[in-house]
């Protein structure tokens, strides 16, 4: 009884110092809801945008959030190697009316002990019980160490998504860089055009007055110098979306500062040299998905197993009634009576290796998924690294063939505006030649960012932002 006593009260004092402990610690305070990137200062370049994109960006803190999810599944999955001890303590008022029979396992009718009583009767009388034990299961034939293989597994993928996200992050800044700057040049081209129709309207208008042109060709001007400003805000308006685009691939709500362009308005001095596929965050991300789905289905293999434990344990119990079934009202209040046990069982079930092998087989063909889905992204990512090595060909041809463009186009412009100031020619020729002027100016700024937007492109395909972020500093030291 004293051996009893000593483990119940143990116990009890061991939960109470726990739950002592859990109210009296400190809890710490939530963390804030967004932690929003600082704002940059001075003007923004790529590199920064980038940097800033792949330590604020919000996916990627969500990506960290689950990689801890991950390693607390190992921290349970390691849990199962602990043994169980369960505490219990029941005070009972009730009668003591038994009877012979069966019944089946259930949770409904309470059991009674001791003898059938030759009478019923209503009288009550108090009832204690208290024990504890402990289970340990010695030998589990490898399930639970592939438990927390496969818990392990999860983690890893994890962690790959991590990288995912990062590449993604820091490849969608710089492309949403670029189209920053491309809207702004687009936004100073069409403020030239502006200022180019603005002047030659008042040429007109003078010529108009002194009735050496008809009046239409002042209205005509008017119209053209109202449209060019349309266009001017317009692009207004695209540069303004794309500051607030640049900022939410940041992870910022304010917008950034002014953009620091470097080399990214010059010709590249030469392409990023290829990367090995096989090493992308997307087929790293997918080979732990594979080993994952592997790691389950081992699991499973050691899962059609017996279970064996080792029993202990120590109770007592207490009862109003004697052993003739009389009331003793001065009884039963308290466990007086202790035992104790320990022992092996030893459970096997046996039509569990239907439900086993079902679920086996569920993962070996989510194993086969995986694997197809590893040689899917593969084959995405050969075609997408073909498709911008097209796009950068084509861009770099595009870039030799603008300043010729924009050379042809000012020299119309010249010679229209001479030919209208001799009279020999009409406004419309002015302007088609303006309008060929801006696009060729539009035409030949964006060449040369369509070139860095496909090297970033190809970048990210190859699985990695840093050759491209070397190959702007390269080109930004060369320009120096």
């Amino acid at each position: 009884m004293r051996v009893f006593v000593f483990l119940l009260g143990c116990g009890l004092a061991t939960a109470g110092c726990a739950r002592s402990r859990r109210e009296t610690e400190p809890i710490p305070p939530a963390p804030p809801a967004r932690a929003d990137a600082p704002p940059a200062e001075g003007p923004l370049d790529v590199r920064r945008a980038v940097a800033t994109a792949q330590l604020h960006a919000p996916a990627i803190r969500t990506a960290r959030a689950r990689i801890d999810v991950a390693n607390a599944g190992i921290d349970l999955a390691d849990t199962a190697y602990l043994p169980r001890l369960d505490l219990v303590w029941q005070e009972i008022r009730a009668t003591r009316n038994n009877i012979s029979g069966t019944t089946f396992p259930q949770g409904v009718l309470p059991a009674i002990s001791g003898p059938v009583g030759r009478s019923r009767s209503w009288e009550s009388g108090w009832g204690s019980n208290a024990g504890a034990l402990l289970t340990y299961e010695p030998l589990d034939f490898g399930l639970r160490s592939a438990s927390t293989e496969a818990a392990r597994m999860l983690a890893r993928q994890a962690e790959a998504d991590v990288r995912v996200i990062r590449l993604d992050a820091g490849a969608g800044a710089a492309d949403a860089f670029l189209a920053h700057l491309a809207a702004l040049q687009t936004l100073q081209a069409m403020r030239a055009n502006l200022e180019r129709w603005e002047v030659f309207a008042k040429a007109v208008h003078a010529l108009a007055d002194r009735e050496l042109r008809p009046g239409a060709d002042a209205s005509r001007a008017d119209a053209e110098v109202a449209a060019a400003r349309t266009q001017l805000l317009l692009a207004e308006q695209t540069l303004q979306t794309s500051r607030i685009a640049l900022a939410e691939s940041m992870g910022m709500t304010e917008l950034p500062a002014d953009a620091d362009a470097g080399p990214l308005l010059d010709l590249p001095p030469q392409d990023a040299p290829p990367g090995d596929l096989t090493g992308h965050p997307l087929l790293e991300r997918q080979a732990a998905a594979v080993q994952s789905a592997r790691a389950r289905h081992d699991a499973l293999d050691h899962a059609y197993a017996p279970k064996i434990n080792l029993l202990a344990g120590v109770n007592g119990r207490g009862s109003g009634f004697d052993a003739a079934g009389d009331l003793d009202p001065s009884d039963g209040l308290f466990p007086t009576r202790p035992n104790w046990a320990a022992g092996l069982s030893l459970t096997f079930g046996v039509t569990d290796y239907y439900q086993i092998s079902a679920r086996r087989l569920a993962e070996e063909g989510a194993e086969r998924a995986e694997r197809a889905r590893s040689d899917e992204i593969y084959l995405s990512l050969r075609m997408q690294s073909a498709r911008v090595r097209t796009t950068l060909d084509t861009a770099r041809k595009i870039a030799e063939n603008t300043p010729v463009q924009l050379k042809a186009a000012n020299d119309a412009v010249t010679r229209a505006r001479a030919r209208y100031d001799s009279g020999l020619g009409t406004l419309t020729e002015v302007a088609d030649a303006q309008r060929l002027l801006a696009q060729g100016e539009i035409d030949n700024h964006l060449a040369r960012l369509t070139i860095w937007r496909a090297l970033a492109a190809s970048a990210r395909v190859q699985g990695d932002m840093e050759p491209f972020l070397k190959l702007v500093a390269a080109a930004k030291d060369g320009k120096k």
